[in-house]
């Protein structure tokens, strides 16, 4: 089944992506829930006019997270945590302590957009992915330290 996205849905798209799904799951949770809309050709014909209309605003928020993407990468992240005596945490290092470690350095970053691959459990240097546009997606490195 055809669906347009009406925002961005982790692992599927992106807001007025066309994308194929199954019915069940468009019909008992995208739709439902808001995050999209059946694509027949009166409602694709409406996204492409809406995409028209929002290219030029589409272009400020990329450059916007550009420049988001450069400070972040000029920073230096580090996450103080409990450790034990070889090095495990107790517990994980979550995108929230990732993102108040940001708020330190006088960056905003929302905690859904920060997206991290492996858990954090040892202390160490661990790679991280902020996802601040659909094609800005800077990786950086994050040190968790011992308190």
């Amino acid at each position: 089944m055809e669906i347009i996205l009406k925002e961005d849905v982790k692992n599927l798209g992106y807001k007025n992506d066309v994308v194929v799904v199954k019915p069940g799951f468009a019909r008992n949770f995208l739709i439902p829930q808001g995050f999209a809309l059946i694509a027949t050709k009166s409602n694709k014909k409406m996204v492409e006019e809406n995409i028209k209309q929002a290219s030029h605003k589409a272009d400020k928020l990329k450059k916007d997270a550009e420049a988001i993407s450069e400070a972040v990468s000029k920073v230096q992240i580090e996450v103080a945590t409990k450790a034990g005596e070889s090095g495990k945490i107790f517990g994980a290092i979550t995108s929230l302590q990732i993102s108040d470690a940001f708020k330190v350095k006088g960056i905003e970053i929302d905690r859904k957009k920060i997206s991290i691959n492996t858990p954090i459990k040892m202390i160490g240097e661990h790679k991280v992915t902020i996802i601040l546009h659909k094609e800005v997606q800077p990786e950086i490195t994050i040190n968790v330290i011992s308190e």
